[in-house]
């Protein structure tokens, strides 16, 4: 892994989504994640958009050059900044799977007991 990271922050304009930290604060607290951690943000994207439906254009283009090999992990606040429909998921598995990302780091989320646990927190 070359410990290169997109760092993504996403709030929803939802009111389900009205106790998640302000992009703001999210992105201080995963500048410090990062810097604890020796992790290299190459790039910090924010989008402003619900992840309910698949589509959002920040997202899917942060992906494409996940798959070019422009960064090899992302750094998100929780999981479910990056994926709350089945879509979505289904890409960041899949690009784990066939290698294109190496890890995700979430500073809000840890312990899962499955397979990618390696890769994750």
């Amino acid at each position: 892994m070359n410990n290169k990271f997109f760092l993504y922050a996403r709030k929803s304009t939802d009111v389900e989504d009205k106790q998640v930290l302000s992009i703001e604060a999210q992105i201080a607290e995963l500048r410090a994640f990062a810097k604890q951690n020796n992790l290299n943000i190459i790039e910090e994207l924010v989008e402003k958009q619900s992840a309910k439906i698949p589509g959002r254009p920040i997202f899917g283009e942060m992906l494409k050059r996940i798959e070019k090999g422009e960064a090899d992990g992302i750094l998100a606040w929780h999981p479910d900044r990056l994926a709350r429909n089945s879509v979505d998921g289904g890409q960041i598995i899949y690009l784990i799977d066939c290698g294109r990302i190496a890890a995700l780091k979430f500073p809000q989320f840890c312990g899962l007991n499955q397979r990618h646990r390696e890769n994750l927190c």
